[in-house]
């Protein structure tokens, strides 16, 4: 049976506690306005401050953005570096408002590609946020999932030569601990924007369980209001995990 609020005695509906977000969409919004691509990745950005202001009232304790692919090195230098301008820019500008909101910020993805002042920002802000909890903002910057779980992988046989892991334990918590994510709860949903219905190598290992939810919306054009409604929705939804459901 299901949990009841004692004041009112409706039913208490799950909640995705986190959430994670494939934002696409920023260059065909653009250039259906004739603009070029990176006007959509600045509106995209604006989108996200306001989608992180909005997500602890909504009951969001995790909130895990899609920012960088480890593919999206395919695109123009034009917008490769107009990106990478555009997350130093956030983190310079959005660090006081973050902190002061009790955000904790980090990052996922292999950051050796990335620019060595970006890398620097980067680390600032997390040591800056870190003992924050109000919400937990991870950021995915030149992030696969399927490159992550080599990386983890290769950690693992490492451990295992240099006679830090018992090869009998060279298990799937082993492997989980060596992922990005290891001190992070794996997503209750995930969403995708702008009507494509792929997840795009976006936390391969840590969705194996989650909800999806496509939705046709360019990412500028996602408003707190879809993200409660698409929340609604999920806490109508029945998470068996492999177990049977209600009759």
């Amino acid at each position: 049976m299901a949990a009841t609020d004692p004041r009112t005695a409706d039913p208490i509906l799950p909640r995705a506690e986190h959430v994670a977000i494939i934002m696409d969409g920023n260059g065909r919004w653009a250039m259906r306005r004739g603009w070029p691509r990176l006007v959509g990745h600045r509106k995209g950005a604006e989108r996200v401050k306001e989608i992180v202001r909005a997500a602890p009232g909504l009951g969001i304790r995790y909130l895990t953005i899609y920012a960088f692919s480890t593919e999206n090195w395919k695109r123009s230098t034009e917008e490769v570096l107009g990106l990478m301008s555009i997350f130093a820019r956030y983190i310079e500008r959005e660090a006081d408002r973050l902190s002061a909101e009790g955000v904790r910020m980090r990052f996922i993805g292999d950051r050796s590609r990335l620019d060595a002042k970006l890398q620097r920002l980067m680390l600032g802000i997390e040591a800056r946020t870190a003992h924050h909890s109000r919400l937990h903002l991870t950021v995915a910057i030149n992030y696969g999932g399927r490159d992550e779980l080599v990386r983890a992988a290769a950690r693992m046989c490492r451990d295992v030569a240099e006679g830090r892991l018992d090869p009998a334990k060279a298990d799937e918590a082993a492997l989980v601990a060596r992922l990005d994510t290891a001190d992070l709860p794996d997503p209750d949903l995930v969403i995708r924007t702008s009507g494509e219905t792929r997840t795009s190598n976006f936390l391969a290992w840590q969705a194996a369980y989650a909800e999806f939810e496509f939705t046709p919306t360019l990412w500028p054009d996602f408003t707190p209001a879809e993200l409660k409604s698409i929340l609604d929705g999920y806490a109508g939804r029945e998470r068996r995990f492999g177990g049977v459901g209600k009759a």
